[in-house]
């Protein structure tokens, strides 16, 4: 590797900062862990193992990983928010990587690990996230369109809104969102944004608010912002790119530990644990056997109980599945 290249590299890592989390530090919760123990305990985790979170956040799921690691044990978190910097461990275990997972290989290869014992993943948005009103996922807020996971990122929801054609938004809107009124959704935009620039949340939700039946309007709204944030930061690619990674990372009776939150990302993980590809094409051999990388933990997904969605509304829609690298 040429030196510039390593040079570049370095200077977006940060690892083993002794930076205190924002409980510490007494600030705002950056995020509550999910099925925290379910997930954890379903790495079936190996002291003296190697070990990925791909989706740092709060590092409430890191810190119980390193909590039943040895010290010959590591951890690689990645995450490529700037704000989740603050909540970074110190410890000589722990690795913290700023960049989006998709590029888990490569950052595996830099750091000279051929093979993982296991791989977490909490794909929902941090609650951080839709409490600051700057961020722009929120329908709490009259924010910039905003939605980027990483604010260093070039495309905003903005520019989705400014620059895409009627039918490309309404693409987005249709398959991102499911929405059936994508269509008129994507007319309503294209009309508006002819008389001005539609560069907030308030005026976006002020644009489609004639199309909206009442009964189903939060829903509705909620579906159109998850949509554009899918879009902005091009999730559903980063999804397929991580999760073969980690088909070819671990090792054999390694574990993949994955939260979802909506149909289309767990239909992904479904496909990958089941068929060992996105589409959920199923190849089997002469016997008439399944071609998999992964042998299922758990057939049915597991969800948080009644006392979990109590404590954190945010997890109601949460489904956890898990499975094992085969040999």
């Amino acid at each position: 590797m040429a030196r510039k290249e390593r040079r570049n590299i370095e200077s977006a890592v940060t690892a083993n900062h002794p930076f205190p989390t924002l409980s510490e530090a007494g600030g705002d919760v950056y995020h509550v862990p999910v099925l925290l123990q379910e997930s954890i305990d379903g790495l079936n985790i190996r002291p003296d193992g190697i070990y990925v979170d791909v989706t740092f956040g709060g590092g409430g799921h890191s810190r119980e990983i390193l909590s039943r690691l040895s010290t010959k044990g590591h951890l690689y978190s990645f995450d490529q928010d700037a704000d989740a910097e603050k909540n970074i461990t110190a410890d000589d275990r722990f690795t913290f990587v700023r960049s989006n997972f998709r590029y888990l290989r490569n950052w595996m290869r830099y750091y000279g690990v051929e093979q993982i014992d296991g791989l977490l993943a909490d794909l929902g948005v941090s609650s951080h996230h839709f409490d600051d009103a700057e961020r722009g996922f929120s329908l709490r807020f009259d924010a910039p369109l905003d939605m980027r996971m990483n604010k260093r990122a070039g495309m905003t929801a903005a520019d989705v809104i400014a620059d895409y054609t009627e039918e490309q938004l309404s693409d987005v809107f249709y398959l991102y969102g499911e929405l059936r009124q994508s269509r008129r959704l994507a007319a309503a935009i294209c009309k508006a944004r002819e008389q001005e620039p539609v560069t907030t949340t308030g005026q976006l939700l002020k644009v489609l608010e004639p199309l909206m039946h009442r009964e189903r309007e939060k829903k509705d709204q909620a579906r159109i912002f998850q949509a554009l944030r899918i879009e902005v930061n091009h999730e559903m690619e980063a999804l397929q790119e991580m999760l073969l990674g980690a088909a070819a990372l671990l090792k054999a009776g390694g574990r993949l530990s994955v939260i979802t939150y909506h149909s289309l990302e767990d239909r992904i993980v479904k496909n990958v644990m089941r068929a060992g590809n996105a589409e959920g094409h199923i190849e089997q051999d002469f016997y008439g056997r399944i071609r998999s990388p992964f042998a299922l933990v758990n057939n049915k997904v597991i969800t948080p109980g009644p006392d979990e969605q109590e404590r954190n509304p945010r997890s109601r829609s949460a489904k956890l599945r898990i499975a094992e690298k085969q040999s």
